[in-house]
């Protein structure tokens, strides 16, 4: 358990990160429970949280309205969260049991990524059950009501939306609900939950330029192998002004390839993690694991949501979950808030081909990471970096273990060759400047 209060999320001076309020980096290791609130007694939820805490994660992201008939399905404890679906009359006590979760989270020193509703009750042109309760007028004032009951837990970042565009018919009401939230709390950062399609879709689609978006997030979704999800990043990264990015939703692990498993199989470890060091060596601040069964919290006798294969308390285990604290503190070992993404580290790697090598490295060239998602070669540029010598590592995003290579000279391209190739033998490459003596990679956390 935390020993000391959890405090709210800023953005860093640089405006590429987040950090805490007394300026230590944060690093977003997100885990989707979107069913947390609506289908989970509290031992459940403090089981969740636990088990995330232990495995390093550091936000739960969750939906007051669930997605699965929340207005109509009532949790745990027999409350639904509205009367008569009036999204200006809230049930005290399913917000109760909501307070206790967060308190509990905060206990732990999780943030809570904040869903005030999912997409459903707000449009039913794609999928869900609805019913359809919104408009501008009470998305304004429920998010008046909904931020002021959260504005003083520290613990909170709101994520508006639902996995619904945000343009269109929709705009004025997500902007609207927005607006409310933001009208009575200044304290929490806010972003928004689009949905996915093609190379994946971002609220900076429909939302870069609002005041209220303090930074984007993406999905890049469930459809496919080796789906480029750096792509959407480095979009987002390259805007002006200039916000924080991350992949809020990729593909999860133990969901069907496209909902076509017996077609297409379905992803595994080696796929979230594919996605997650594509991501944040692309500019992200973190990234937002996710597994198919955890997210709905499914169990024998609840209806299953796309052919979930295992109880969501077996689920919570899988080896992908295990291996995101190995990313977290790979970035951690390093200097936080100076990364910034550079490919030309990286100078025989094909661009947009599935094993593509994505690098990044300390603004001041104090360090270089390269991930190479399926091992093999790499030619290094190390003419970024700094120092007369560069110590070399690999490091196993499967185990966190890093293995020291040696010394290289920085003034000529240098050719590293991985422990392994293939499938499942993804690594990364560490360089740091040999003179500042830094501890192997993902240890030492800075």
């Amino acid at each position: 358990m935390n020993s000391s209060p959890p405090q709210r999320l800023n953005l860093s001076a640089n405006r590429r990160f987040l950090v805490r309020g007394d300026d230590r980096p944060f690093f977003w290791l997100g885990d989707t429970a979107w069913e947390l609130f609506h289908r989970t007694t509290i031992e459940e939820a403090e089981h969740y949280l636990e088990n995330r805490r232990q495995k390093g994660f550091t936000v739960v992201q969750a939906v007051v309205l669930a997605e699965l008939d929340g207005l109509n399905t009532p949790n745990a404890y027999h409350e639904c969260p509205l009367m008569n679906h009036d999204p200006l009359r809230p049930n005290e006590n399913f917000f109760r049991y909501i307070d206790r979760v967060i308190d509990l989270a905060g206990q732990k020193d999780l943030h809570i990524g904040l869903l005030p509703t999912w997409g459903d009750k707000l449009e039913r042109l794609h999928f869900g059950k609805g019913p359809v309760i919104f408009n501008p007028d009470n998305a304004f004032q429920y998010g008046q009501w909904i931020g002021r009951r959260y504005r003083d837990y520290p613990n909170i970042v709101w994520i508006n939306g639902g996995d619904r565009p945000g343009g269109g018919e929709n705009y004025p009401i997500w902007d609207a609900l927005a607006r409310g939230i933001k009208s009575v709390d200044a304290n929490h950062l806010m972003t928004f939950h689009p949905p996915g399609g093609g190379d994946g879709r971002s609220s900076s689609e429909w939302f870069h330029e609002c005041d209220w978006l303090d930074f984007n997030l993406a999905q890049s979704g469930h459809e496919r192998i080796n789906l480029p999800n750096y792509a959407i990043v480095s979009h987002d990264y390259n805007l002006t002004p200039v916000k924080p990015c991350l992949d809020g939703e990729p593909r999860y692990e133990d969901h069907g390839v496209n909902w076509k498993p017996q077609e297409l199989g379905w992803f595994d470890d080696y796929d979230v993690r594919q996605a997650a060091y594509w991501a944040v060596f692309a500019g992200a601040f973190g990234h937002t694991y996710g597994c198919h069964a955890v997210w709905q919290m499914f169990q024998p006798g609840r209806e299953p949501v796309n052919s979930p294969r295992r109880h969501w308390l077996e689920a919570l285990d899988l080896p992908g979950a295990g291996q995101m604290i190995h990313l977290k503190n790979l970035m951690r070992s390093r200097p936080f808030v100076t990364r910034v993404p550079d490919q030309s580290l990286a100078i025989n790697v094909e661009p947009g081909t599935c094993d593509q090598a994505r690098a990044t490295r300390d603004s001041e060239g104090r360090y270089a990471f390269i991930y190479l998602p399926f091992g093999g070669q790499v030619a290094v540029n190390l003419t970024p970096l700094r120092g007369q010598q560069t110590k070399a590592w690999w490091y196993d995003p499967r185990s966190g273990a890093a293995r020291l290579l040696g010394l290289v000279d920085r003034s000529a391209p240098a050719d590293f060759a991985a422990p392994e190739t293939g499938r499942g033998h993804d690594w990364v490459l560490v360089l740091d400047d040999a003179a500042l003596g830094f501890a192997p990679p993902g240890k030492g956390l800075l």
